[in-house]
């Protein structure tokens, strides 16, 4: 039996770990998927979630430190299917931002029950993602517009971009949205941090994708608007 791997401590999530999850997203057989993360995706995700915790200091965990890891790298498994390498961004990005986006509400959650029950924490500063657009999906029109362009961009975007950097940068910012009911607050320098981790481009390169993808927002809306739905495919 041929002995198993043994990963680097610097490169502990390396494109071995990546191809792992692609060939478990692909398979069916339930026994064969255990042994494949058993054997290449369980160290990765233990040792990425135990980084995050120990880097950013969440402050408002009363749980053992090994008890909030369990209940991150629990989540990121119930994630794996989620990602697909052929949108362009790495593994390793895309769960470190579904990892912190995760630790971020359950420490805004865990922050909002201690200040409930004591005042003194009114003038506290949480570690947050703050955002004015939080209330304006209030009504269910405006829930199945946001779902509506989910869907259409889902389908689209190797169409509206034809550099692999912009269809990568285009894909997280979807990839962001599908994710915005988990994530308590969003704001536009706490965005463009999470897609530069994601894609590893920068500013401006999103900056230039993320106008592109409004000009057809408002296109999408108006048709929306006239037809109550959005046509999901492009010519």
């Amino acid at each position: 039996m041929p002995k198993k791997k043994k990963k680097n401590k610097k490169m502990y999530f390396d494109q071995d770990v990546q191809d792992a999850i692609t060939e478990y997203n692909n398979e069916n057989n339930p026994i064969i998927k255990n042994i494949i993360y058993r054997d290449n995706i369980a160290y990765a995700l233990d040792k990425l979630v135990e980084n995050i915790i120990n880097t950013f200091k969440f402050s408002y965990f009363d749980s053992h430190f090994n008890d909030v890891k369990n209940d991150v790298v629990s989540f990121l498994v119930l994630s794996l299917h989620k990602y697909d390498a052929s949108k362009g961004f790495k593994a390793f990005s895309y769960f470190s931002v579904v990892a912190k986006n995760y630790l971020i509400v359950l420490n805004n959650n865990n922050y909002k029950k201690l200040k409930s029950h004591d005042s003194i924490y009114d003038n506290t500063e949480v570690y947050s993602l703050e955002s004015n657009s939080h209330n304006e999906m209030g009504s269910s029109s405006e829930s199945t517009l946001v779902k509506e362009m989910i869907l259409f961009f889902d389908n689209n975007i190797p169409k509206l971009f034809k550099k692999d950097r912009d269809v990568s940068i285009a894909y997280s910012i979807i990839e962001l949205m599908k994710e915005k009911n988990r994530i308590e607050n969003f704001n536009k320098k706490g965005l463009y941090v999470l897609i530069r981790e994601m894609t590893g481009e920068t500013t401006s390169r999103i900056t230039k994708v993320i106008n592109e993808m409004k000009r057809k927002y408002k296109i999408l809306i108006k048709e929306f608007h006239t037809k109550g739905t959005i046509i999901h495919l492009v010519n």
